[in-house]
Parts: structure tokens; C-alpha cells; sequence
């Protein structure tokens, strides 16, 4: 089961919890809310899973590959990890699904809080289109992912503030349905 929580505010590395004293946990509903999605996988089988298989007929998820997120395997490191750090935002559903190793999904509530999502081998997850959000490995430095698509894939994040993008638009409609 996914676990979430709302982050503390202390300074430091972003690869630590952050999980504040008393804790204050998110559930999977409270995630759906925002049109966070969430399954959980067998990544053993990740090339002959029919789940995966099913999910990715039914959503569409029509492209992939496969991102390792570590120093020795990822070009520019460092610079990445800043990169996919920084509070943005896409015009598509961003879908990845956690093959190996771990990290976090931050993503903004409705008050402009954020939730840290923990993600594990077997984790899949979906943030709407509109939603900020950033990503980290964790402490250990290493997460190997699927992305998945639907059609081509687009790597365009547009850094907050970025308001003005019609995907942010129809997610905050979204958000006040779901009030």
C-alpha cells in the first residue's frame, strides 16, 4: 500500500522523509481527489504483466520506456535530479511505474500543501495534467521507472508559475468538482 503524508517545512536534503512530528498521513482517497491514481504491481513480471497490460489498454498508455535514475546510468546526474526537483507542471497525465530501487512524488493539495508520496519497487502511480509536482530519489539514489504515454511522449515541465496553461485551468475545475 502507497504511503503518503503531508511534508514538514524543515530546510535540508529533499531526499530525507520530511515526514513531520506527530505524523499526518494522506490515504489513497484523499490522492484520488486530487486525480492522483495509484496501483500496485508485480515488477518482477513488469514485461509479461497482464495488470500492467490491462491498465495500459484501458488508459491508453500506448508508449514506454525505461529511466534508471543513478549517477553511473543517468547523463547529467546532478542536474537532473535539481531539474526533476523543481515545482512544475505538464499539459499530459505524467505515468510512471517504479521497476526498482525508490523516491518521492511531491504534489500540491488544495490548500498549496504538499503531500509526499513514497515510491517502491511494484508502485505505479498518475498525476493529472495541471497538477504541480516534483520528484526525488530518496537517500538511497537509485529508482528505475517506466514512463509510460499516451501516443508520443512529451518532456516538456513547465515550471510554477505556470497558471496560465489551459491543463491547469481544467485541473482546477477538476479540483472544485471534487471539493
Amino acid at each position: 500500500m502507497v504511503q503518503a503524508w503531508y511534508m514538514d517545512d524543515a530546510p535540508g536534503d529533499p531526499r530525507q522523509p520530511h515526514r513531520p512530528d506527530p505524523d499526518r498521513p494522506v490515504g489513497l482517497e484523499q490522492l484520488r481527489r486530487l486525480g492522483v491514481l495509484y496501483w500496485k504491481l508485480d515488477a518482477d513480471k513488469y514485461e509479461n504483466d497482464p495488470e500492467l497490460e490491462k491498465i495500459r489498454r484501458e488508459r491508453n498508455y500506448s508508449w514506454m520506456d525505461i529511466i534508471t535514475i543513478c549517477k553511473d546510468k543517468l547523463p547529467n546526474y546532478e542536474e537532473k535530479i535539481k531539474m526533476f526537483y523543481e515545482e512544475h507542471l505538464h499539459l499530459d497525465d505524467e505515468i510512471r511505474y517504479i521497476l526498482d530501487g525508490s523516491g518521492y512524488f511531491d504534489v500540491r493539495d488544495k490548500e498549496d500543501k504538499w503531500i509526499r508520496i513514497f515510491m517502491e519497487k511494484g508502485d505505479m502511480i498518475t498525476l493529472p495534467a495541471g497538477i504541480y509536482h516534483r520528484f526525488t530519489v530518496d537517500e538511497k539514489n537509485y529508482a528505475k521507472a517506466m514512463r509510460l504515454f499516451v501516443g508520443e511522449p512529451v518532456w516538456t515541465a513547465y515550471n510554477r508559475p505556470a497558471d496560465h496553461f489551459e491543463a491547469r485551468g481544467q485541473y482546477m475545475k477538476f479540483l472544485a468538482q471534487t471539493a
